[in-house]
């Protein structure tokens, strides 16, 4: 009776490890897929890569330039400038571009301010709003970038105008 009973107790403290295995296994196995899964999600779904530069020696006299955030402004981390009237720059999957500005709003007129970029690979949109207006206006807004394949970026920009 005793060797049944170390028996049985031994059979079924195996049996729960198996199960215990199969459930630790199985989650596993689960997990991996999940990762494998939201890897291609993130393949097809691309983001354009937006780069950080110096202010463009280009630009001598008037301009608007605007970084991700406040904090980047003031570290004068742009990813955007341009002079106010002519021509922007940006820096886009590790090339630096010089592109024609098709249109732009008044800043000193209007309380918002509105800029549209395009180029055979890009078609760029600025929207922003002034929140200060003394020697340069500040401004808090959005950057749009558009890809011809329908892909695009949008974020948060902060940044001035003026001359």
């Amino acid at each position: 009776m005793k060797y049944v009973i170390i028996f049985v107790s031994a059979f079924l403290l195996i049996a729960c490890k198996k199960d215990k295995e199969a459930i630790s296994g199985s989650a596993t196995l689960d997990s991996v897929k999940v990762a494998q899964d939201s890897a291609n999600v993130k393949n097809s779904s691309e983001k354009i890569l937006v780069e950080t530069f110096a202010f463009p020696t280009e630009i001598k006299e008037c301009s608007c330039y605007f970084a991700r955030n406040k904090a980047d402004f003031e570290n004068e981390k742009y990813i955007y400038a341009d002079d106010a009237g002519k021509t922007a720059y940006m820096k886009l999957e590790g090339k630096r571009l010089v592109m024609n500005l098709i249109s732009s709003s008044d800043m000193e007129v209007d309380e918002v301010l509105t800029k549209e970029i395009e180029n055979e690979d890009y078609k760029i949109s600025v929207k922003g709003k002034k929140i200060k207006g003394e020697e340069a206006l500040l401004f808090e807004g959005t950057l749009t970038i558009e890809k011809p394949d329908g892909t695009m970026e949008t974020m948060p920009v902060y940044g001035e105008c003026g001359c």
